[in-house]
């Protein structure tokens, strides 16, 4: 069947023109977010002219045939290996971006230990707070290390106090502004110094969750170091031109919630009932092209630039950090005509840049000749 090629006026093609134009350029320049800058549109193009749709249990079989849940098994099982999942005891699905995963995570947790306590370090992502509301969620902030990492001393008293609860602990792994990480076995030793026998840990890994395998040492936040959920994004180190992620779990944890739903003929076991189809296949071709050992090598290019920028950041009398690990790197924040034109994330004086896959050597080189241009200026 032909359809009707659907033609805007001239000038709703000009404002058309004209946001690409100026989106092009700012995402050229951004260098605060993390989003990868190396995106394939090809396969996006190709199925555009279908309506893929990923309703229900990726892993049940139900009367929409219409979907790409064979793809999404393969993403789902790429992750689950990557992060030490046990094996044939794990499921998971692809969310629209890290805050559904950590939504889901929490939901699952509520379930399992209706009236428990949910802590959260005071630099967990804003959406946090905001999903303990949704769930009707007790809850409780801990403080943060000056890293942003939580404050395990702070964490190991209120748990004292509140010992006769179970905790939830939403761990952090790779903080929005310093890309800190809670440390997991850390805190499983604490739950067994304090004889707590129940407790859930939901692993908040958007953007380190495809770093942080391959970083030596690895931190502990996987399945293999007590997690019973992990959320990653699928659009920030991975890169995809819809917002997206992953999120994994203890299948006894999601047995629990699941139901059959005739109307579909499947399981409703996800948050949402349709669920996005093209973002399964822009991560499985992200995944297929680029294996282990191109992921491995993506995570070593973005370190290697990190130190790069931060020797010269340092040389230049920037007073430059990082967390261990990280390739973010935060600094005393500059002008607020520098933020706006590299949309550099920044909050209580301090700035950050993330250097994602597709940032190249020569915008990093131009943004810190700016910088240490705008310093000289300011201090003559």
């Amino acid at each position: 069947m032909t359809t009707t090629p659907q033609l805007l006026s001239a000038d709703d093609q000009l404002r058309l023109d004209q946001f690409l134009d100026q989106a092009r350029a700012e995402a050229h320049r951004y260098l605060g977010y993390p989003a990868a800058k190396d995106l394939d549109y090809q396969l996006l193009q190709a199925c555009l002219g279908l309506p893929l749709n990923n309703i229900g249990d990726p892993f049940a079989v139900g009367t929409w045939k219409v979907d790409s849940h064979s793809f999404e098994r393969e993403v789902l099982a790429f992750f689950a290996g990557l992060l030490r999942a046990p094996a044939d005891a794990w499921w998971g699905y692809v969310t629209n971006g890290g805050t559904e995963g950590n939504l889901y995570g929490l939901y699952l947790a509520r379930e399992l230990y209706p009236n428990g306590i949910v802590y959260f370090s005071q630099d967990t992502h804003y959406s946090v707070s905001k999903n303990v509301h949704f769930l009707n969620m007790r809850h409780i902030m801990i403080r943060s290390q000056g890293n942003g990492e939580i404050d395990y001393e702070d964490l190991n008293e209120t748990l004292k106090i509140h010992r006769d609860v179970p905790p939830i602990i939403f761990a952090n792994i790779g903080t929005t502004m310093t890309e800190a990480k809670d440390d997991i076995s850390r805190i499983q030793t604490m739950m067994k110094q304090l004889a707590i026998p129940n407790y859930y840990i939901h692993s908040d890994a958007a953007l380190a969750g495809a770093i942080a395998p391959f970083l030596d040492p690895r931190p502990p936040f996987d399945f293999a170091d007590g997690a019973d959920s992990i959320s990653i994004s699928g659009h920030k180190f991975l890169g995809s031109p819809i917002p997206c992620g992953i999120v994994l779990a203890r299948k006894a944890h999601v047995d629990r919630i699941a139901r059959s739903i005739a109307y579909i003929g499947n399981l409703d076991t996800t948050v949402t009932g349709s669920r996005n189809g093209l973002t399964p296949l822009i991560l499985w071709q992200k995944i297929k092209s680029l294996g282990i050992d191109g992921l491995r090598q993506r995570v070593e290019q973005s370190l290697a630039l990190t130190a790069h920028a931060e020797q010269r950041l340092r040389s230049a009398g920037i007073a430059v950090w990082r967390n261990p690990g990280a390739i973010t790197l935060v600094f005393p924040s500059p002008s607020q005509a520098l933020i706006e034109r590299w949309q550099l994330a920044s909050s209580q004086g301090i700035s950050h840049m993330i250097l994602v896959p597709g940032i190249d050597m020569d915008q990093v080189d131009q943004f810190i000749d700016e910088l240490v241009a705008e310093t000289a200026k300011e201090n003559c």
